[in-house]
């Protein structure tokens, strides 16, 4: 796929429907030959539409003017692509767990979570936020996550998580004013809703922080699970995070992951992480799977909005 292919696609498929500023900004950039030639510039993982876009909003630019952000884009280039290249998209969104929920409330019960990709580790706390599923709601305290859910009963309880341990590259800290910067400049910029959440989120992870480990996703991860509490269900997810781990790990990963004593869940898209035989998604918007132990579950959004239940 070319740049502007990846572009335009983003815009069709990820953006549209939930942010029509990054759906226009999207289309622009890929028929914007100057700016594609300055993406073309980067290596090939540092060319995504949402991490150009988070840099320039992390830098005071302009995302709703497809023609202001061409021209602050090439004024400030130099700051830019310094930024493209120290940085990854690291969306930490914990409305995602809306997702997980059902999954993570069947399994046995105390769980020990390792998050792969973690970024801040605010998924690390399913047990801790509220959720709303049109009319039934499950907690009192904590950020309230709605989901849309179809194709099963809302679950009836939250799960007990005894421990809780993220692994990533490159751990952010909610006590950071930088960090919680870059993850505000990752959330679309019509999303006022989603930010207030990622206060309410990080708030919850600053009281009770994390075990957030440096390292690998395959070489560091038999290491962290063997810290886990003896006892507990041992648990490793990661959602929208495969994408940027080149083909090989993966299933360098997977491997490593099936060898674990415990449950893989698995939210990433179809192309990343496939499965055979799966049914028609629900439309042709952007849709993750969500998969225990390999075995595909449901149709899920990328931010937790929405969930479908296989039949």
């Amino acid at each position: 796929m070319t740049i502007a292919e990846t572009y335009a696609r983003f815009g069709a498929r990820e953006a549209r429907g939930v942010s029509p500023g990054y759906e226009r900004l999207s289309h622009a950039v890929s028929r914007d030959d100057e700016l594609l030639a300055l993406v073309e510039t980067l290596p090939p993982g540092k060319r995504q539409p949402n991490l150009l876009f988070g840099v320039v909003r992390l830098l005071g630019g302009p995302v709703h003017d497809p023609a202001a952000f061409h021209d602050f884009t090439l004024a400030h280039w130099l700051a830019i692509e310094a930024e493209l290249r120290a940085r990854a998209v690291q969306t930490n969104e914990p409305g995602r767990c809306a997702v997980l929920l059902p999954v993570l409330a069947a399994l046995r019960q105390p769980l020990a979570l390792i998050e792969v990709g973690a970024s801040a580790g605010l998924c690390l706390y399913p047990d801790r936020y509220a959720y709303r599923y049109g009319d039934h709601r499950l907690g009192t305290d904590g950020p309230v996550l709605d989901c849309a859910l179809t194709g099963i009963a809302p679950p009836e309880r939250r799960p007990e998580v005894v421990w809780r341990a993220g692994l990533d590259l490159n751990p952010l800290d909610v006590t950071d004013p930088a960090d919680v910067a870059w993850l505000d400049a990752l959330i679309w910029p019509e999303h006022e809703h989603r930010r207030a959440r990622l206060r309410a989120a990080a708030a919850v992870a600053a009281a009770d922080p994390p075990l957030l480990s440096r390292g690998d996703l395959v070489d560091d991860l038999p290491a962290l699970a063997a810290r886990a509490p003896a006892g507990a269900t041992l648990v490793v997810f990661h959602t929208s995070v495969l994408y940027q781990v080149p083909a090989p790990r993966r299933a360098a990963f997977a491997e490593v992951v099936r060898a674990l004593p415990g449950h893989w869940i698995a939210n990433e898209a179809p192309d990343v992480l496939p499965h055979d035989a799966l049914p028609e998604p629900p439309g042709d918007a952007h849709h993750n799977v969500l998969a225990l132990d390999g075995t595909p579950l449901a149709w899920t959004r990328g931010h937790g909005q929405a969930m479908s239940w296989f039949g």
